[in-house]
């Protein structure tokens, strides 16, 4: 091991009690909406915990330290067979698809007309962000975050901001469809693809100095300090 790179222990430490801080505080922020689902979730009530936002949510924050353990139980096994970008490749994973999924099972969630209200479309541009309120536009900007952080670490082919803006709008593009196919009793916006796209953007601008490049990735641990010449 490099002299001054961090033990893989330290950095599980480290992983998990980042992963713990983040839960704490998101459930502080929001814990009036988690004490409405945490008895359905204790109880056993699946459908009141995973049928419901506040639910949702709640599983989320919850699972986030055993996502951490999953990331580095994949990290050990790679290091261990060699890969040079085992942590990075491994977190990217992991976090792209425990801090995707929930929020796609959010906006997939039927409303009380399903399969009885037909489908709506909002094609006017700007029309319905006025009425998201602040709630609504950050829980939109986050729906494809996770998708915008970590996808260009983990795949080259989508290390662009071009391309993390077309995966974006192309995976809202789907949910929306989704919802107008299934007949959710929800509408299908046009401002929701926009709002959607612009959060996976920012969110992959955040992570741009780890995006994966065609010619590989660094290790994650620091190399030999280059030699001295003259």
């Amino acid at each position: 091991m490099t002299r001054g790179a961090p033990s893989r222990r330290t950095i599980v430490i480290v992983l998990v009690v980042l992963a713990t801080a983040c839960s704490a505080y998101l459930a502080f922020s929001v814990r009036r909406m988690l004490f409405m689902a945490a008895p359905a979730c204790v109880s056993g009530q699946w459908r009141g915990c995973f049928g419901t936002e506040n639910g949702v949510v709640l599983m989320t924050l919850v699972t986030l330290p055993v996502a951490v353990l999953v990331a580095w139980a994949l990290a050990r096994r790679r290091r261990a067979a060699g890969v040079a970008s085992a942590w990075r490749t491994s977190v990217a994973e992991v976090g792209l698809v425990h801090g995707t999924v929930p929020f796609v099972w959010i906006t997939l969630m039927p409303g009380e007309g399903a399969g009885v209200v037909p489908g709506r479309v909002s094609l006017v541009p700007l029309r319905d962000l006025a009425t998201m309120g602040v709630l609504g536009t950050v829980g939109n900007l986050l729906v494809f975050a996770a998708l915008g952080f970590f996808a260009p670490m983990r795949f080259a082919a989508v290390a662009t901001v071009p391309r993390v803006l077309l995966l974006g709008a192309g995976c809202s593009l789907l949910v929306e469809t989704a919802q107008y196919v299934l007949q959710l009793d929800r509408v299908s916006s046009l401002d929701d693809v926009l709002v959607n796209a612009t959060g996976a953007v920012l969110a992959g601008l955040a992570s741009r100095g780890w995006w994966r490049t065609r010619d590989g990735v660094p290790s994650d641990l620091p190399g030999p300090a280059p030699a001295r010449t003259g």
